[in-house]
């Protein structure tokens, strides 16, 4: 007889999400959403400076993203993904975030529906502990099955908004 105590910590870190995801596939294609969104990020930056803009701004009426830069604005439309909470360690989804407009939640839910025919905890638990690291393989895998151009880390106070975007306009100032 096997005893319980391992199985019950193992099964609780699962349910907390610290126990890693033990579905190789869905590694593998973590795996590919972030080679295929740091191949995107770089060129972005050599095309016209994403991460170096001077402001920017997400307007969830029209779900515009705008960069400011001195010489140029650069226009994107946009999914929010989910945030991170730095003091608390968290992800939370788009999909139940109810501040978020439904229009820019889309991306997010096809995630979410990914998740329950996957049966892939991270993509249906509304909040779960994550790194970082954790955040930006959700958005890059938001990304890659949403056909998005790129990812934006947009920073609000305590929390990180992960955002998709499409293809940028670049308007001369």
């Amino acid at each position: 007889m096997k005893p319980l105590f391992p199985l019950m910590i193992a099964s609780l870190l699962a349910f907390l999400g610290c126990g890693g995801n033990a579905d190789p596939d869905f590694n593998r294609l973590l795996e590919k959403a972030m080679h295929d969104l740091e191949s995107k990020t770089a060129s972005h930056q050599a095309v016209w400076g994403l991460g170096s803009s001077a402001r920017w701004n997400l307007n969830q009426d029209d779900g515009k993203l705008v960069f400011s830069f001195p010489d140029k604005t650069v226009t994107c439309e946009a999914q929010i993904i989910g945030s991170y909470d730095k003091t608390k360690g968290s992800w939370l989804w788009a999909w139940d975030n109810p501040s978020i407009a439904t229009n820019l939640t889309q991306s997010s839910r096809k995630l979410r529906e990914f998740g329950v025919q996957k049966k892939i905890d991270k993509l249906t638990r509304s909040e779960w502990p994550a790194t970082e690291r954790d955040c930006w393989e959700m958005a890059a895998l938001a990304n890659l099955l949403c056909e998005g151009q790129g990812v934006y880390r947009g920073p609000a106070g305590d929390l990180c908004v992960f955002m998709t975007f499409g293809p940028p306009r670049i308007e001369k100032r």
